[in-house]
């Protein structure tokens, strides 16, 4: 490195947004953050609870009080905030179901001044892919639905809500991670549409999210060949730039998805992804979710450097980037000092709205199921872990309805250990199924028909997509989140609000 080049390592640190371990900010972050680091985002694995984030969060501000502090907070399924015990709101598919904008904007303002409170000044989120692939591994319950029109009213009313509330909105993942197969965690997904279905379907949503205001859009790590047949969205400046800047006039920050992700790290290399992501038009990276220590941020901090030492990278498009950044950090600073307008909302606005969601659906001879008046015996039938939800997030409906039905009790079955009759063990109890997508799992399915076989009075509560509607009488939350089961354990029992 040349001596004119010495500023350059605090420019490449600006546009990191770097994730660590623990419920303390580490030594080398506070390092960093003196040295120009601009951002970092937080997970499950820093939260303990509010104060407890409001004190990690004060002291990286008091090592630089603009800090940009992200965290990946949906109020869904995708919960870090409240990862320990579940979420008190409904996520977006719920929303969606209930399709009342106004509804969407006060849960989503109630999340901001929560965030806020706890020194939170951007969230990934909303999620504004349109889940038009019912096969979808890794969005589903995330969308608001599959209906592109609705899908946009929702995004622009979140994004109105939690920036109301002091906290800057990213919709994500540009251009459109819905009609998807793979899960860019693992691969690089295909979008086949052509462009004028692009335009009716998976652009919508982040259309009205540039309408609305949204200070940041992340992208997906997706080939979409009708807007670039040989790139990925990430790293593709006929997209981030071309598309997103020139044509839709979004003149935010642009973050990526996590660049460790397969989908592009196995191609272009952990630092090749963010170099290339930089050169096209992205002016954040974001990285912690797998690799979270000082080692991953040297390495894409030294080969920022290296590229624009070499002129892969521009410098000008480097120093654009961190323009950006710090432009989004005033924002936060101005929005940290006006506050919000007023207080939260009611407590209990997510599970208002959770309970709005609730479907039930019967079929002509369906027996009297409903409501249920003594102890239940409920089967809990496990997916696949979706990589996005974190593993340590609670679910299910056992524990709520035990609280209403003393002496209920609760199993749960994955693959491959699912026995020949599920419900057996429920005697004459009422029997509740209670699954998570049940359309993608022939498993699943299988053994819910067994159970359907011996006990045709089941209930079975879909918490996923209820693409599926089976049984005689079926319940469907739109997610698995805490409001979601306590709202299905209430309509169980006829407590229904």
């Amino acid at each position: 490195m040349t001596a004119s080049a010495g500023h350059l390592p605090a420019l490449a640190a600006a546009v990191l947004q770097p994730g660590f371990v623990g419920t303390t900010p580490p030594p080398w972050v506070c390092r960093w953050l003196g040295e120009g680091l601009g951002s970092v985002v937080l997970f499950a694995r820093n939260v303990v609870d509010t104060a407890q984030v409001a004190a990690l969060t004060a002291t990286l501000r008091a090592e630089r009080p603009d800090v940009i502090v992200a965290i990946d907070e949906e109020a869904g399924d995708v919960t870090r905030i409240e990862s320990a015990r579940g979420s008190s709101r409904p996520g977006n598919f719920a929303l969606g179901a209930v399709d009342d904008p106004a509804l969407t904007e006060a849960v989503a303002r109630d999340l901001g001044v929560e965030l806020a409170a706890a020194g939170v000044t951007l969230d990934y989120a909303p999620d504004a892919d349109v889940n038009s692939n019912p096969a979808n591994p890794v969005i589903g319950v995330r969308s608001f639905g599959a209906d592109p029109t609705l899908v946009a009213r929702h995004t622009a009313a979140w994004i109105r809500g939690l920036q109301s509330g002091g906290v800057a909105a990213c919709a994500k993942h540009f251009p459109g991670h819905g009609d998807t197969r793979v899960d860019s965690h693992h691969d690089l997904p295909r979008i086949t549409a052509d462009r004028a279905r692009l335009d009716a379907c998976e652009l919508a949503p982040f259309r009205a999210a540039v309408a609305a205001g949204v200070q940041a859009v992340m992208t997906g790590h997706l080939l979409v060949p009708a807007l670039d047949d040989r790139l990925p969205a990430t790293l593709s400046r006929r997209i981030l730039g071309g598309l997103l800047r020139d044509e839709m006039g979004f003149s935010g920050v642009v973050v990526t998805d996590a660049v460790e992700m397969r989908a592009v790290a196995d191609r272009y290399g952990f630092a090749g992804a963010a170099v290339r992501a930089l050169a096209a038009g992205a002016d954040a990276i974001c990285v912690g979710g797998e690799r979270a220590d000082e080692e991953a941020a040297r390495e894409l901090r030294d080969a920022i450097v290296a590229a624009v030492v070499s002129g892969a990278l521009p410098e000008e498009r480097l120093a654009e980037a961190a323009k950006r950044v710090g432009q989004l950090a005033a924002w936060t600073v101005a929005a940290r000092a006006a506050g919000p307008g007023s207080v939260r909302g009611s407590a209990d606005v997510g599970l208002v709205a959770a309970r709005r969601a609730v479907r039930v659906t019967t079929g002509p001879d369906a027996p009297r199921a409903l409501p249920l008046t003594r102890a239940a015996y409920v089967v809990e039938f496990e997916p696949p872990r979706n990589i996005a939800i974190g593993a340590e997030t609670p679910w299910g409906i056992g524990e709520p309805l035990g609280e209403l039905l003393p002496g209920t009790t609760t199993v749960r079955h994955a693959e491959p250990d699912v026995p020949a009759d599920p419900g057996a063990g429920a005697g004459d109890r009422p029997l509740v199924l209670v699954v998570r997508d049940l359309h993608r799992h022939e498993w699943m399915c299988a053994a819910v028909r067994r159970a359907l076989v011996a006990r045709p009075d089941a209930v079975v509560v879909e918490l996923g997509v209820p693409e599926l509607v089976t049984g005689s009488v079926h319940l469907a939350t739109h997610g698995a989140t805490r409001a979601s089961g306590q709202a299905a354990a209430e309509v169980l029992t006829g407590r229904a609000r």
